[in-house]
């Protein structure tokens, strides 16, 4: 499996309601280093509504401000859908809704 492959596995398992950050896919798919190459694998998501994308965000749980389905705006209300809160600055409550399950 390549690095894209192992990424799109990572993401498909989030689960409803929980995130991960770009970092977090990059270390559980075998390389802790390459979460800008995260963004890019889930940017050519080569199946949308499959695969989560939405489900990624920044470290400190901010949206991603280039998300390729629309926005920041439908990621976050893709996000809040699903259950997920945010704080008053606007990113995930990442304390609460971060995926444990790494």
């Amino acid at each position: 499996m390549n690095f894209f492959e192992r990424v799109y596995a990572v993401v498909e398992k989030i689960p409803r309601g929980k995130v991960l950050s770009y970092g977090d896919v990059a270390r559980l798919a075998g390389s802790p280093r390459s979460s800008r190459q995260v963004g890019w694998a889930l940017h050519v998501n080569p199946r949308p509504g499959q695969i989560p994308c939405h489900r990624v965000v920044f470290k400190d749980g901010h949206v991603s401000p280039g998300f390729a389905f629309g926005g920041p705006q439908i990621q976050r209300a893709m996000l809040q859908e699903e259950g997920v809160g945010f704080l008053k600055d606007g990113s995930v409550d990442m304390q609460k809704f971060r995926w444990e399950e790494i």
